[in-house]
């Protein structure tokens, strides 16, 4: 005999769709994206053994700046200090915009 499967009523919906209805969709991103850009200067800064004050001198920049670029709270970043920090360590930044297949098209006016 075929065991039932239960249906859960509060499937259907994406952690996503959660955040976009609580209108902190776009916060939580940069936060995330914020997030993985120190991760990633951080190992890159651990693998080439460059202490703070070695990367802030690389960058032409004070040791505060640095800080304020690997704080990952810190939404507040140029992208010309992330450059900066990305040729630092030997690394080069690439930005791109993806299309959103979740959310309707945007049309002009």
């Amino acid at each position: 005999m075929a065991k039932a499967t239960k249906v859960n009523p509060h499937t259907g919906s994406s952690f996503d769709d959660f955040l976009k209805e609580d209108g902190i969709y776009e916060e939580v991103q940069a936060r995330a994206l914020k997030r993985a850009l120190a991760e990633q200067l951080n190992d890159a800064m651990q693998n080439g053994k460059l202490s703070k004050v070695n990367m802030a001198q690389r960058m032409a920049t004070s040791r505060s700046q640095l800080d304020r670029l690997l704080d990952p709270s810190n939404l507040s970043i140029q992208l010309d200090t992330l450059v900066k920090a990305a040729s630092a360590v030997g690394r080069t930044v690439e930005i791109r915009l993806k299309r959103d297949t979740k959310r309707s098209r945007i049309t002009s006016a």
